[in-house]
Parts: C-alpha cells; sequence; structure tokens
C-alpha cells in the first residue's frame, strides 16, 4: 500500500516541475480572457503571461521568453493564422496553439499542416488545454535533460582537447596515452582536415617536455630558402633582407617539442637537413659554419603515403624511418562517423560562446543531412560548417536552410563523366580530376586542395605545371 501511495505523489512532483519549467503566453484581443486564462495557468503551475498585442507576442517568442503561445484565430490586428506563419519564422520550432469558435476537422488538420502545436474550439475546454500543455511540458523537460546528458557526455568525450568516443579515435587516444612518454619522434599520417595538429599537442602535452614549449611550422606555406631560415636561424647578412641575427624554430623550442605539419611538401634537399637534426640533434643557422646541438622532439604529420613517395624517390628513405619510429594514424570523419553528434554539440557550444547564441542544436532534417554528407574536409569542414550556420541562424536550432547549400544536398561529387570515353594518360586524368574539382569549389585553391587531400603548394605546382604544358602547346 504504501508503494500505491508513492507513486501517485511522484507523479504529481513531476508534472508540477514541468508545468514550473514551461512558460505560456496567451493571446487574445479580448483583455478580459486573457487575464481569466493566465490566472488559471498560474494556478495550475505554469509560468504564464498574457498580450492583446501580436507584435509583443513575436517578440517573446524570438527571445525565447515563450516555450508556448494560446493565440486566437480571431483578431483585428492580425488572425491566428498570420501569427502562426509570423511565429515560424522567427523560430522555427515555436509552439502555437491556435483557438477558434468556428472548430471543424479539415480547419484542424489544415492548421496543424501549417505548424500549429494544436487546435482547440471554443470556449476551451479546460482540461483538453492542460493535457495539450503537459505534453509540451513533458517534451520541453525531456529536452533540457536530454541536454543536461549531451553536456555530460561530451566532457567525458573530451581526451586534450579532442572530442570523440568512437572506436577508431579511442584506438588512436590509447596509442597517444601509450607512446607520449617514451617518443623523441613521431609521424602522424591521416587526410587534411582530420586534426593532426590537436592530436600533435596532445602528444606533446602528455609527454615529459610538456611545461616546454610547442612550435608550429607548415612545411607547404614556404620555400626552400624561407623554409631553411625558418627553421634553422640565420646570422647578419646571410641573404639580401637579412639585417640581424636570428634564431630558428628548433633553437626556440630548445628542450621542448617541434611540430612540421605537411612534412610530405619538402624537397629532397630540405629532407636532409631535417634528418640531420633528428639523428644528430644539430643545426647551422643560415650563413653560419658553427654548429649548434639542440634538444628537441619532433612531431611530423602528412596527408601523404610516405611509402609510396619513397619508391616514387621523393621522399628520403632514412628520414621516412627515422620519423616512423612511432607511426600514428588519425583516423578520417568518415571513419568515425559515430563521432559527428558529439563534434556538432561541442562546435555548437563554442559558437555559442563566441557570437553570443543561444543554440540547442539541431532539427532532425538538418541532423539528417549531415549524417547524409561524406565529409571529404573531415572534422575542419564540419566546424567550418557549423561555425557558419551559427552566425547566420535567427533561431535557438540549426536548421537545414543555415547548412551550407552543398551540405544540404549531400552532394560532394564533382560533375559527372561525359558520355562518351576515350583512352587516357594519368597525367590527363588528374588535370581533369584536378580542374573538376577548382570548379567545383568555384576556384577556391585552398578548399580544392582540401578535397584533393594534398597540400596547397603541391596544387600550386600542379597548376603551375598544367599553364605551362598549355603555353608550350
Amino acid at each position: 500500500m504504501p508503494m500505491s501511495l508513492a507513486e501517485p505523489q511522484s507523479e504529481s512532483a513531476a508534472k508540477e516541475s514541468a508545468r514550473a519549467g514551461l512558460t505560456v503566453l496567451v493571446l487574445d484581443d479580448d483583455a478580459a480572457l486573457v487575464d481569466i486564462t493566465v490566472e488559471m495557468l498560474r494556478k495550475a503551475g505554469f509560468q504564464a503571461s498574457g498580450t492583446s498585442n501580436p507584435q509583443e507576442a513575436l517578440k517573446s517568442v524570438a527571445s525565447g521568453e515563450a516555450g508556448a503561445v494560446i493565440s486566437d484565430i480571431q483578431m483585428p490586428l492580425m488572425d491566428g493564422f498570420q501569427f502562426l506563419e509570423n511565429a515560424l519564422q522567427v523560430e522555427k520550432n515555436a509552439r502555437v496553439i491556435l483557438v477558434t469558435g468556428h472548430y471543424s476537422l479539415d480547419s484542424a488538420i489544415e492548421a496543424i499542416k501549417r505548424g500549429a502545436y494544436d487546435y482547440l474550439p471554443k470556449p476551451v475546454e479546460y482540461k483538453r488545454l492542460l493535457k495539450t500543455l503537459d505534453e509540451l511540458a513533458r517534451t520541453n523537460e525531456r529536452r533540457n535533460q536530454i541536454h543536461d546528458l549531451e553536456d555530460k557526455l561530451l566532457a567525458n568525450s573530451e581526451f586534450e582537447g579532442i572530442v570523440g568516443r568512437s572506436p577508431a579515435i579511442s584506438e588512436v587516444f590509447d596509442l597517444l596515452r601509450k607512446v607520449s612518454k617514451h617518443y623523441y619522434t613521431a609521424l602522424l599520417t591521416g587526410p587534411t582536415g582530420a586534426g593532426k595538429e590537436l592530436f600533435a599537442h596532445a602528444l606533446h602535452s602528455l609527454s615529459p617536455v610538456a611545461g616546454e614549449r610547442f612550435v608550429v611550422c607548415n612545411c607547404s606555406a614556404l620555400v626552400d630558402t624561407l623554409l631553411e631560415s625558418q627553421l634553422f636561424g640565420h646570422v647578419r647578412g646571410a641573404f639580401t633582407g637579412a639585417f640581424d641575427t636570428r634564431p630558428g624554430l628548433f633553437e626556440y623550442a630548445h628542450g621542448g617539442t617541434v611540430f612540421l605539419d605537411e612534412i610530405g611538401e619538402t624537397s629532397l634537399q630540405m629532407q636532409a637537413k631535417l634528418l640531420r637534426v633528428i639523428q644528430n640533434r644539430e643545426i647551422q643557422r643560415v650563413g653560419s659554419p658553427e654548429v649548434k646541438k639542440v634538444d628537441v622532439h619532433v612531431i611530423a604529420a602528412t596527408n601523404r603515403d610516405l611509402r609510396a613517395e619513397v619508391s616514387a624517390g621523393r621522399f628520403r628513405e632514412d628520414l621516412f624511418y627515422r620519423l616512423s619510429t612511432i607511426e600514428i594514424r588519425v583516423p578520417g570523419l568518415f571513419e568515425r562517423a559515430d563521432d559527428v553528434p558529439l563534434l556538432v554539440r561541442y562546435f555548437l557550444k563554442r559558437s555559442n560562446e563566441q557570437y553570443g547564441k543561444h543554440l540547442q542544436g539541431l532539427t532532425r532534417r538538418a541532423e539528417a543531412a549531415l549524417a547524409r554528407y561524406s565529409w571529404p574536409g573531415n572534422v575542419r569542414e564540419l566546424e567550418n560548417a557549423i561555425s557558419s550556420a551559427a552566425i547566420t541562424s535567427s533561431g535557438d536550432f540549426l536548421d537545414l536552410e543555415d547548412l551550407p547549400k552543398h551540405i544540404q544536398s549531400g552532394s560532394v561529387q564533382a560533375n559527372s563523366a561525359p558520355e562518351s570515353w576515350r583512352p587516357v594518360t594519368l597525367e590527363e586524368v588528374e588535370r581533369v580530376h584536378v580542374q573538376r574539382v577548382l570548379d567545383l569549389c568555384e576556384g577556391n585553391q585552398v578548399r580544392a586542395a582540401e578535397i584533393l587531400g594534398i597540400g596547397r603548394t603541391s596544387l600550386y605546382r600542379h597548376l603551375k605545371r598544367t599553364s605551362a604544358r598549355v603555353v608550350k602547346k
């Protein structure tokens, strides 16, 4: 018997809690009816308020102050259907309950099709209204609970600034923990945009030199002469513009870590100099005969298959084996699709902080579009998509139209192949494919390089070679 008495009390407490969390706005041109309805709802435990001005009601919907609106159909300033349409424009998930003195089944179906949460006849049956509001209150409470659980899950799924809990990424986390205390050189491989620099940071943070400097050099961004000066330093007068003596990144990071991003883009001559640093822990500033000893951890990263590059003679075999003593492959986003919802939550949270937004999540159709998309640009592309959508969104949830057009359609493919086929060289296939990707990206070479999985420097070189052949012809 005590159990049967406890259950109703528990249910009653849950209902009271749910009602207290729902804000209800009553909209009617009859001010007296507004006051009566508001008073009844407050006695039932809802946060209720009222107005006879549709514009004020729309402001409350847009600001998120009104979790639900009970609106009359017949109003002089704006009828209920117009209000419903405007409310859904300012807030895609607006909950509007329409009430009318001319109820019919056909009009009820039409109201629901146009986005109304419910459609009730006048005079409103109080129990029916409470039932509808209780449904809304429970949905609202569940959404808040899910929101809290997602935040806890996100906090428990973050590893050294990297978010994920899929099997593919968990294996990488385990490997990082194991090797971080022992590595001196490490090689990170994986597609562009997968977050290799974040993993390099994590490896450094877990290492014995975590308190020392971590410096980054993008090897694809500089020509050899500038790259050599950047890494090894130079003395005054070593070249035009060298007005003073400067140490390079290896000296600057002495005792810490140097991260060499896109190492697969370096020339064979530069690779020989990097080998000397890794092998002998020695550097020479440009223009100086003096040899300096450095003590640095070296982490290199590439989106290329360095074994294939070695076979092709484009990468030194001895350097490859020195770097790959510890090789960690960072999976692309398509290999860890289970992490997309977590990453979306993480990027939404960060966008809210950066742009002063209050986004709570995505609509179902937006979630479906993200799930369909193959993410050729990996985590970086997802981050950019959520960030840009957050900037332009005006509601509490990101909807399909907030996302970039190519993600809405789920297409990342270039134009289909021509119907007539002819045998061509691999060089011609490469040229055509690169051009199609460039056309898809509307000439954006940075974006095209990400999709192609190559460095920007490699793309520039390809375009230069192609244009040179055209001139010769």
